[in-house]
């Protein structure tokens, strides 16, 4: 059985070519994320020995590439998108593979009909990087189950925003190293279990009811030419309606499909579960590299008012080392976050 263990990382940077232009095997910090349907960032504090500090001086934002290990094992990678050298330090920030597409637009013009979201969002993937590939895979894990169709204009809007509206209406994505995962959001495959023991610094149940809403209307435009809608007055929870614009919608069916995707991650309340940046126990049964959004854990939790027995949704990983030394690994922490929403429920 797999547990999380006390992990200990290290780094390495390298060029577009795919050449190593330094190791980082002393750091004294480290910090890497995982998000569902964003950018996640990573973030390391290099202590340079030797000649690694002339090499880590010829960094550049974009050209590199940051690679975080842990036990050795690859866990995160991603552009280099800032720098800071400093007496006796060098620190890097970093986003993963999905931070290009917030520089690419769509580079043709294309028509969806009725089309699954993740044959819609793998076109927007491979456009996005067709004419410049820093190197990028794109694994679908099963259909999104969510049907319409999309418009997208040549050089018109951000294709990390255009992912990012296929995401609010059925899809799912996260970026594990180079690959692109997509799944549906009705995704429920566990990849561990929590309980109490595993937490033993306590935890944190929120349920969000800004998120909550019995009536989602879709339009395609703001005169209402495009419009979709689902659902209503509801027994419990009264009468809350919300309403979303997304002008690559083109049809009413369309429309209707995302309204109804809506409604089903908003109703009933969203509830979350955050550690509070505490350490996961070493002990407990899941494998931190396997820690993926999309994916979920089994969670028993009894040390609050509101007890949690349930499968829920994996919503960001964050992975802290801190005061590491050549000789001496730092102390980890593990951060988890976790939701039950409606596709969860459902």
């Amino acid at each position: 059985m797999a547990v999380a263990g006390c992990g200990t990382h290290t780094a390495r940077i390298i060029d577009r070519s795919g050449a190593t232009v330094s190791t980082a095997d002393v750091l004294t910090e480290v910090e890497w994320t995982r998000l569902l349907d964003d950018t996640s960032t990573a973030r390391v504090v290099i202590n340079p020995d030797g000649n690694c500090c002339e090499r880590l001086g010829r960094v550049r934002s974009w050209r590199h590439k940051l690679m975080v290990y842990r036990d050795g094992e690859f866990v995160w990678g991603g552009p280099i998108i800032q720098a800071e050298w400093s007496l006796g330090q060098v620190e890097i920030a970093a986003a993963d593979v999905l931070a290009w597409l917030d520089r690419r637009v769509p580079h043709q013009d294309i028509e969806f009909g009725d089309s699954d979201l993740t044959d819609i969002a793998s076109w927007l993937i491979e456009d996005g990087f067709a004419p410049d590939d820093p190197g990028h895979q794109v694994e679908v894990i099963a259909p999104a189950g969510v049907r319409g169709a999309r418009e997208y204009r040549r050089d018109v809007g951000q294709t990390g925003d255009h992912l990012r509206d296929l995401a609010e209406t059925g899809l799912d994505y996260t970026a594990v190293g180079d690959i692109i995962v997509l799944l549906p959001e009705t995704h429920t495959a566990s990849v561990g279990r929590l309980t109490d023991a595993d937490l033993p610094d306590g935890l944190v149940v929120a349920e969000d009811g800004t998120a909550l809403a019995t009536r989602w209307i879709v339009a395609g435009d703001d005169e209402g030419d495009v419009l979709g809608e689902a659902g209503g007055a509801d027994a419990y929870y009264g009468l809350l309606e919300r309403y979303l614009e997304q002008t690559s919608i083109p049809d009413d069916a369309s429309a209707t499909a995302a309204a109804r995707s809506k409604l089903r991650s908003s109703l009933p309340v969203p509830v979350f579960i955050d550690s509070q940046q505490v350490t996961i126990s070493p002990q407990a049964a899941v494998s931190v590299p396997k820690l993926v959004p999309g994916w979920c854990v089994d969670v028993t939790s009894a040390t609050t008012c509101r007890t949690i027995t349930q499968r829920l949704k994996i919503l960001g990983v964050k992975v802290t080392e801190t005061g590491g030394s050549g000789n001496t690994p730092g102390s980890e922490s593990v951060q988890l976050q976790v939701a039950a929403t409606g596709a969860e429920t459902a």
